[in-house]
């Protein structure tokens, strides 16, 4: 293991959409260290400490404690404004209108006919003064310019057509389903500034409280050398055997990923080191990108640290983040499962070779450095008494640190106060494109809930559902592939974040509508955000890694596709049947096990099919291969015809394969 050796604490990548920020120095680094810094620490005493005025009042110090950053830490795009790496007056001048503008509603003083405090700002509600309008366009403006630096074009085109919608949809015929009354200029300022669903709702409540304490704790995972042990262990577990690449890069991912919460920073941070291992082992570029990706998106699913959007699924259902935790449990398990007998497959198809991998015994390393899994550890058992998400990970991360003492090439960097410094500054640096994804996103709630967009387009949506059947099974599979088909799509445009809020607040009251339980509903929306990680044409963690391997792009998207498709039908047994609600761990303990040990079967079966292998017997010609899918596909259903179904057709699939075996030799 290789401590750090620079004063500064490595950033950890957080939003997988954003762009680069500049490489800042001199006394413009120090100025935004500092405020980051400061950021840190108000948030670190929110904690412990709320501020006496509210939420909301936090939220709008918070923001403009970030979003002036984000335009001295993050270019224009612009050639004529971005000269060398520093920011120029138009980043400055941004910055300090930013400031203000987020810091009016607290300011006390009258500004004009409007300011005068935040409780004669919230008397205002819903009749703002001139000044309020004035002041919250500016931050509407300045909001999505952020989120433009960050994450692209995008996400703001998105805002801007839910804002011409909220504002033009009174002029659309009345008899169309989507039509509303109309907002004038007024109004959606006051829904966005001056209430609990615009910039100051759910997305940056959550992107204010978790998002950043998990992004402190992943820099201070990272400063103390656990990233590097995750991967070590991974590679001295599995030294020398067949699959001991192909398993140590799964390995990989899943362990640096609990930590990451990323799919294409872990995709790309695992493949630096295991990729010169599987093309040794004889891995092609694609097949090992594509492996490397779908271990990364595992990340964003993987307990305890999930995606940002996991956070907004709690404060949606109003229910704890390890309560969340528990319904990932076994879809993580079934998607680590499809990878693993992937990998398995893969190899005796390719016929991989064992690779001398020269690494310190497990036990060596579990002896030495294991202290690095108290802190997560910690996570855990402390949501399990009931210590809020929140506490939990700041204890932990402060356990993080003080284990870092027993690290002798880290006691002495971690006696320093700079490294502290940086640690807890790079910590919200890295969630900087959150926060501005976030607050763009509160556009896009408000306009939804203003004009009741949200339930319009899913009564339109189950609609056209009834119109191929007036049986409900029929209806409600319909209305899962129209949902499955939208969310797909609209993850190919929008950070995963994002997609999840639209895709809860348009398929969420469809699936809710149909009598989805909520859990299932949540969960589905989320998988299938997440997913666009893999999905072509985007595919941006296959994209991350046919650049380390340097394989082709859109094969490199296919091979994910294959090795992450248990993942993409799972999601529709949680909305589809009703014993599919048990591999979320909802029901009775029998109920749970059962439908684990079908899950599981089922995808091996659909491993079979895609690999062209059944394990244990030999390669699968096209008909074992065709009764293999049918077979697992069948035994995901979980209901008893379809388990009939798909027992038999896996064991024909078995009995085709032997023969076909015992003819070749």
């Amino acid at each position: 293991m290789v401590a750090p050796d620079a004063d500064r604490a490595p950033v950890i990548e957080v939003d997988d959409e954003e762009r680069p920020a500049r490489v800042l120095s001199g006394w413009t680094e120090r100025a935004v260290a500092t405020a980051a810094f400061a950021v840190a620490i108000l948030v670190l005493w929110q904690v412990f400490r709320p501020l006496a005025q509210g939420s909301q009042y936090y939220l709008v110090v918070f923001l403009a404690g970030t979003l002036p950053v984000v335009f001295l830490a993050y270019r224009s795009g612009v050639r004529w404004l971005d000269r060398g790496e520093l920011p120029g007056v138009f980043d400055w001048v941004l910055a300090v209108v930013a400031v203000f503008v987020c810091l009016y509603p607290v300011l006390p003083w009258a500004i004009g006919s409007g300011g005068g405090g935040y409780n004669a700002f919230l008397d205002r509600q819903g009749l703002l003064d001139p000044m309020d309008v004035v002041m919250g366009a500016v931050l509407l403006v300045l909001i999505l310019e952020a989120c433009r630096r960050t994450t692209g074009w995008v996400l703001p085109a998105v805002c801007l057509v839910f804002l011409a919608y909220g504002y033009y949809g009174g002029l659309l015929p009345q008899q169309w389903t989507i039509a509303h009354a109309g907002l004038d200029f007024g109004q959606i300022v006051d829904a966005l500034y001056n209430s609990g669903s615009g910039f100051y709702g759910t997305p940056l409540d959550v992107a204010a409280t978790y998002i950043v304490l998990f992004t402190l704790y992943g820099a201070v995972l990272e400063f103390s050398g656990a990233a590097q042990f995750f991967v070590d262990l991974s590679v001295s577990a599995f030294r020398r055997s067949r699959t001991a690449a192909g398993r140590t890069t799964v390995a990989s991912g899943f362990l640096l990923g609990t930590v990451s919460g990323s799919g294409t920073a872990t995709a790309v941070s695992v493949g630096a080191v295991t990729w010169p291992i599987l093309k040794r082992a004889g891995y092609p570029p694609e097949q090992a990108g594509g492996m490397l990706a779908a271990a990364g998106v595992g990340a964003i699913l993987s307990p305890p640290t999930l995606g940002v959007a996991a956070f907004i699924v709690a404060e949606y259902l109003d229910v704890s983040y390890v309560t969340v935790l528990g319904w990932a449990m076994i879809p993580t398990l079934l998607y680590y499962l499809g990878i693993l007998l992937a990998v398995e497959i893969d190899a005796r198809r390719l016929g991989t070779r064992p690779v001398d991998i020269a690494s310190t015994s497990i036990w060596r390393l579990l002896a030495r450095f294991g202290y690095h899994f108290l802190s997560l550890i910690a996570i855990v058992v402390l949501l399990l008494i009931g210590v809020s998400a929140t506490r939990a990970v700041v204890y932990a991360t402060a356990l993080a640190f003080a284990l870092t003492f027993l690290d002798k090439r880290t006691r002495t960097a971690g006696l320093s106060p700079r490294r502290v410094f940086y640690a807890l500054g790079s910590g919200v640096r890295s969630a900087l494109p959150v926060v501005a994804v976030c607050a763009s996103a509160g556009v896009i709630t408000a306009m939804t809930t203003k004009t009741g967009l949200g339930a319009q387009l899913a009564a339109l949506l189950v609609r056209a559902a009834k119109a191929l059947s007036d049986n409900h099974t029929v209806v409600l599979a319909a209305t899962v592939v129209f949902a499955a088909v939208a969310l797909a799509l609209l993850g190919l445009a929008v950070p995963v974040t994002a997609s999840f809020i639209i895709g809860w607040a348009i398929i969420g009251p469809a699936l809710l509508a149909l009598e989805v339980p909520p859990p299932a509903a949540a969960m589905f929306v989320f998988y299938y955000s997440v997913l666009s990680e893999v999905t072509p044409p985007t595919a941006l963690a296959a994209v991350g890694a046919a650049a380390i391997t340097g394989a082709r792009t859109v094969a490199t998207m296919w091979q994910a596709l294959k090795y992450a498709l248990p993942a993409f039908l799972v999601p529709v047994v949680f909305v589809l049947t009703g014993p599919g609600e048990y591999l979320l761990g909802h029901g009775p303990i029998l109920g749970v096990l059962w439908t684990t040990a079908v899950a599981c079967l089922g995808v091996g079966a659909l491993a079979a099919a895609t690999g062209g292998w059944i394990l244990g017997v030999g390669p699968a010609r096209a008909p074992a291969r065709m009764l293999a899918g049918f077979g697992g596909l069948m035994l995901l259903y979980l209901e008893p015809g379809a388990l009939i179904a798909g027992i038999a057709a896996l064991a024909a699939a078995v009995g085709i394969t032997l023969l076909d075996r015992r003819r070749t030799t």
